[in-house]
């Protein structure tokens, strides 16, 4: 998304407080736009579709259908780039989520300045996610079992190269471009020309569903980490 565009916003969330409080941030900068509010998964669903927001601000816990099952509608009908709302960083639905095609996580409790630039950054198309709080993320709930399933072989990373398989194990362990450059003693460049090609591949949407992939394939267990840490 061009930096100088405007970025349409859509809240869905069953507490009218939190709403009114998401969009009165919203509604102060400039290049972002409240286009929209759901009550629960069905309405945003719904929403999604006529509004055609950038952005989907979405709680999990919501009544008639949830925000999982929303995720997966929005994402799959929809090019809108949803981030999950939860109370509690290690939430036992956020991995579900991720897996529904959420783009990332944001804290209830989050200042102003870090919801406007969550915001932003999904809009761009990038990860939401801190290198560290992807790796942290991830490998708890995969290695807790809980929602995550059996690591299993996924016949798309046969089309990867080496070195594009080299560079996945690196997004999953939760390094950044530069990080991975230096892991990998190639430019930074030469790492981003890597992960769009990755992702291209894939047919993922982002660097957190590269994270979800890895784990789920088996490819990186939890708990691994690169030898540079």
């Amino acid at each position: 998304m061009p930096a100088n565009e405007t970025i349409r916003v859509l809240i869905a969330d069953d507490q009218a407080l939190v709403r009114d409080g998401f969009g009165m941030i919203l509604s102060e900068e400039p290049d972002l736009v409240l286009v929209g509010e759901a009550a629960d998964g069905a309405e945003a669903i719904r929403a999604a579709r006529e509004l055609a927001p950038d952005v989907v601000l979405m709680d999990v816990r919501m009544p008639n259908v949830d925000g999982i099952e929303a995720t997966a509608a929005i994402c799959r009908d929809t090019s809108a780039r949803v981030l999950v709302l939860t109370t509690f960083d290690l939430d036992e639905y956020v991995y579900d989520a991720l897996r529904a095609g959420a783009s990332g996580f944001l804290l209830k409790d989050m200042r102003r300045a870090e919801l406007v630039e969550a915001v932003r950054v999904v809009a761009r198309g990038e990860a939401l996610l801190a290198p560290t709080v992807t790796r942290r993320l991830i490998a708890d709930v995969v290695g807790r079992g809980g929602h995550a399933p059996v690591s299993r072989p996924d016949a798309r990373l046969e089309a990867l190269t080496a070195r594009e398989t080299d560079t996945l194990r690196q997004v999953a362990r939760g390094l950044s471009n530069a990080e991975i450059a230096r892991e990998l003693f190639v430019t930074e460049h030469t790492v981003k020309t890597h992960v769009s090609s990755m992702l291209s591949k894939l047919a993922l949407r982002d660097r957190v569903q590269a994270v979800v992939l890895a784990y789920e394939s088996g490819l990186v267990k939890p708990g691994e980490t690169p030898s540079s840490e």
